[in-house]
């Protein structure tokens, strides 16, 4: 496959763009592979990539009920940040914050990675104390965040007001090097390098049961009929409780929405990311200038797909005291998105009772920024058994009573 380059950029304009290949095959499914994904969204993608970049197992196939990150890595909100408060959090987000710096260097494809920074503000004094905590924590962990003045965070953000009436802003934790990137970039880089590699991508195919033998699972049925494998990975976000089943075990999960929306396109007032837990909402400034505004997830078990008025009302209500200027904006698109949540807000990267059957799931509303990491380890448990980085996050820590609570650090969407 050809490299992407400025070179080559100059050489298409040159003769009207009609020499570009495809980014990635469509190719016919093949009887048996060593490892089948099912998802191909950003996790599942990138535990495809890294297993054969790290590991040299290349005879594997993706497999998509819709087409490629049309399922929650096509509806975030782009915020990257490793600034979790238990280590084994602040270990796989900051492996993936890392991975993010150079990923468009690494895919050979613009993932527009932009490390602007993200804050979150502290506008109670409980949260003041809170968010000390964590950056003390993240300085033993090695992650780089610091607590900072509410005239700092006035210098970083002018439109933001700090002596809001309710909720002042009193400081914030601050981590310069988180940031956003390009979401779909982020899938579709995976995906053609997986496709250089020689994997299989297959979309619209829908995973419909899953063969076992012995207690060792040995392909899958799906709408293209059934396909071999010698292991398994399921990585399919809101529909991990589904997929489980159809494998004969249950996960400790519930899926429900997670809404975001997007104003009009303004001129450039904002280059940081902001998340207010206190108000519960969170702000960004895409490229294209749209306000990217977020919030919590729904209260009720759903698998929708789309927005509900009294949650952007809800949302949107709580921003404009600390973001007087969006109340002035239009509403441009308002969507929403399926997340796996667990009890203790963290995710599960683990082996299952079946053997040869793996599964990445239970990221919640944070997703999106673990991608790298989470498909680093999750191609490290598949091929080798074992990843330092999964290793506290098997499903059997709910037995075992081994919680990672972040319902704190994930308490606002991200």
């Amino acid at each position: 496959m050809r490299r992407y380059s400025a070179f080559a950029i100059a050489r298409e304009a040159a003769r009207h763009h009609l020499g570009w290949e495809r980014a990635w095959r469509s190719p016919t499914p093949k009887a048996h592979y060593d490892v089948i994904i099912v998802g191909a969204g950003g996790h599942g993608l990138a535990t495809a990539y890294y297993l054969g970049k790290n590991h040299g197992i290349r005879n594997v196939a993706v497999i998509e009920k819709g087409w490629l990150g049309g399922g929650n890595t096509g509806r975030n909100t782009t915020i990257i940040r490793s600034n979790y408060l238990q280590d084994p959090s602040a270990a796989i987000y900051e492996k993936a914050r890392s991975l993010y710096e150079t990923l468009s260097q690494d895919l050979n494809y613009n993932i527009m990675f932009s490390p602007r920074g993200v804050m979150m503000l502290a506008q109670t004094q409980h949260e003041i104390r809170g968010y000390q905590r964590t950056a003390h924590a993240n300085a033993l962990q090695g992650v780089a965040t610091e607590f900072i003045s509410p005239r700092r965070v006035k210098e970083l953000c002018p439109i933001i007001n700090i002596d809001g009436p309710r909720y002042p802003v009193l400081g914030a934790l601050w981590q310069a090097r988180g940031g956003t990137a390009r979401h779909d970039a982020v899938a579709w880089g995976y995906a053609r390098a997986c496709s250089d590699m020689g994997m299989d991508i297959i979309q619209q195919t829908e995973v419909t049961g899953v063969r076992r033998e012995g207690g060792r699972v040995v392909g899958v049925d799906t709408t293209k009929g059934y396909i071999g494998c010698g292991k398994l990975g399921i990585v399919v976000a809101g529909h991990s409780g589904v997929m489980a089943e159809r494998a004969g075990f249950r996960l400790p999960i519930e899926s429900v929405a997670l809404q975001a929306l997007v104003s009009e396109p303004i001129k450039p007032v904002m280059d940081v990311v902001v998340m207010a837990n206190t108000v519960h909402g969170y702000m960004s400034q895409s490229d294209k200038g749209e306000m990217v505004i977020g919030g919590g997830a729904d209260g009720f078990n759903n698998y929708t797909q789309r927005g509900s008025f009294h949650h952007v009302e809800e949302t949107v209500r709580a921003l404009v005291e600390t973001f007087p200027i969006i109340s002035r904006l239009k509403m441009l698109r308002w969507w929403g998105g399926i997340v796996d949540m667990t009890g203790d807000r963290s995710p599960i990267i683990s082996k299952t009772p079946v053997e040869g059957i793996f599964v990445n799931c239970g990221w919640g509303t944070g997703g999106f920024k673990a991608i790298p990491g989470s498909g680093w380890a999750m191609a490290e448990l598949m091929a080798k058994g074992h990843s330092p980085l999964a290793e506290e996050f098997s499903m059997t820590r709910f037995r075992e009573g081994k919680f990672i609570d972040e319902s704190v650090a994930a308490g606002v969407a991200h």
